[in-house]
């Protein structure tokens, strides 16, 4: 019960929809596709390099902003991926994961009353965070089936009041991509404007097909006014590591860190010294979009017999299905009785909407092994 007169600021928010089904998949013994999160090891050598650095001491506060070494690492990926160049002193700041990043950001640039606008299904954190500080969220919905932005309804959808546009590519949870068309409207929309870019990129290196990943560094005009935040995690299949970073140009990143010191301060100590030692082999973070891609088309392959429809996943390692020739039940009851009654849990895609949606959607993470996979695939396909 609250005190007398204290009221919620987020009166209508509940535990996150992964929390929800990973707990509900630990009580029925299910085969857990709904988390994002690998079922398979990390670096064997990268865990020696957090160890080592331990063992010698690299166990206190590093610097606010992140190890020099590693954001010197991280400046020279970002250059060598996107021609894109960034001060490791004032450009780039280390934090406890991309979710953090995010939240930070929106505290620094958003005052109470600025709208910003966001595209739904969302990364459930964007929403909050906006309320959290004021905001006001302004929802555009994306087109399915392909899960496209509607530029004309966003040039709408921008007033005086607009401050931010917060993108997510490749996206979560329906694994979309935007491509060079998606950028050059968003260029034409914002030019002469205020607006800022929050750009979410954390499944930077996880892309298909062919496809390149457009991050808004890559265009000075967007990358002059835009944060983008990155995740370690995963991108060297670390979840629980919780480390990342976030880049801009030096007048928002000034901003950034004026909240990032009241946040966490300072991130993991010897786990920055092993990032950074690791990256020096661009190797490192090379070759992802063709781990995963086999796993998409692994799980993919497998479900062939099955009623749901599929529409392989551009990027990330999250794959859609569409189960309408199996259920009219809404997302969530059907995601329930998925995990219940036939032991694999997924996430429905509803939660990801501030209002009331059923398209019928779950989303399935494919970064398992194959094993996990094939198990799944084969009880899907039975139903």
């Amino acid at each position: 019960m609250f005190p007398s007169g204290f009221e919620s600021k987020l009166p209508h928010t509940g535990m996150s929809i992964f929390a929800v089904m990973t707990q509900l998949a630990r009580e029925h013994n299910a085969i857990n596709l709904s988390q994002g999160f690998p079922d398979f090891p990390v670096s064997e050598k990268l865990v020696e390099m957090i160890s080592g650095h331990m063992r010698k001491g690299h166990n206190q506060y590093a610097p606010m902003p992140g190890l020099p070494l590693l954001r010197q690492r991280i400046a020279e990926k970002t250059q060598d991926l996107y021609g894109a160049a960034y001060n490791p002193e004032t450009e780039i700041t280390v934090t406890s994961g991309a979710t953090q990043a995010l939240y930070t950001a929106i505290s620094a640039l958003i005052h109470p009353g600025d709208e910003v606008i966001v595209f739904e299904p969302a990364y459930d954190s964007y929403i909050p965070a906006v309320k959290l500080n004021g905001g006001i969220p302004v929802v555009s919905s994306l087109k399915l089936p392909d899960y496209r932005i509607d530029w004309a309804e966003v040039e709408k959808l921008i007033s005086p009041q607009t401050r931010m546009i917060i993108l997510n590519s490749p996206h979560n949870p329906s694994g979309s991509v935007l491509d060079a068309t998606d950028i050059q409207m968003l260029q034409k929309i914002t030019a002469n404007t205020g607006i800022v870019i929050l750009s979410d990129e954390v499944y930077e290196h996880i892309i298909f097909d062919g496809r390149r990943h457009e991050s808004v560094s890559r265009y000075k005009d967007l990358a002059a006014r835009s944060l983008i935040t990155c995740s370690f995690g995963k991108t060297f299949h670390a979840t629980g590591w919780k480390t990342g970073y976030c880049i801009g140009p030096e007048e928002l990143m000034r901003e950034f860190r004026k909240v990032h010191q009241f946040v966490v301060f300072s991130v993991n100590t010897p786990l920055q010294h092993a990032l950074a030692d690791f990256l020096e082999d661009p190797a490192s973070y090379q070759g992802l979009e063709k781990f995963f891609c086999e796993k998409r088309n692994f799980f993919i392959k497998a479900l062939q017999g099955s009623r749901f429809n599929i529409i392989p996943s551009a990027g990330t390692y999250f794959q859609l299905l569409n189960y309408q020739a199996l259920s009219d039940e809404d997302e969530l009851t059907f995601a329930q009785r998925l995990t219940r009654d036939y032991k694999v849990a997924s996430v429905p895609t509803s939660p990801f909407y501030s209002k009331p949606a059923n398209n019928h959607m779950l989303r399935f993470c494919f970064a398992k092994s194959e094993e996990t996979l094939e198990k799944a695939a084969e009880i899907l396909c039975k139903i």
